[in-house]
């Protein structure tokens, strides 16, 4: 199935050259939520891309898998389950089903536990005062 505009002037890679060419994650302030954001190489059949996030311990937290994407730049959420464990490392594999299988990428990143109940950032006196008249 053709789901790219012919206008669109990209080279798209075979099987055996797809894969990924970002991967990051920022945590979201409440500690519990994951931004990831992947970029994989335009491709001219959809690839599966398996996404485990791993704790210090090596103890898998979360996962996802996307079946044949349709964009080549992914975002999504993950939630992070159990207590934190710093530092966290995202790894994601993409592959074929009946084909070849790139390297896994990795991303470690630490989670800032959340701010308790109420409570907002410290306020820094030092910056944003009002000007005096």
């Amino acid at each position: 199935m053709e789901f790219f505009f012919p206008e669109d002037n990209l080279q798209r890679m075979t099987p055996e050259e797809t894969h990924i060419t970002s991967l990051t994650a920022e945590p979201y302030p409440d500690g519990y939520r994951l931004r990831v954001n992947i970029e994989i190489t335009p491709f001219q059949k959809r690839p599966h891309i398996e996404v485990a996030l791993n704790d210090a311990d090596g103890k898998e937290v979360a996962s996802s898998s996307i079946i044949e994407p349709m964009s080549w730049k992914l975002e999504f959420t993950m939630h992070i389950r159990g207590e934190l464990r710093n530092p966290y490392t995202l790894e994601a594999k993409l592959f074929y089903p009946d084909g070849p299988t790139a390297e896994p990428q990795k991303f470690s990143f630490d989670v800032k536990p959340p701010l308790p109940s109420g409570k907002t950032e410290p306020f820094d006196q030092t910056q944003d005062k009002p000007d005096s008249v």
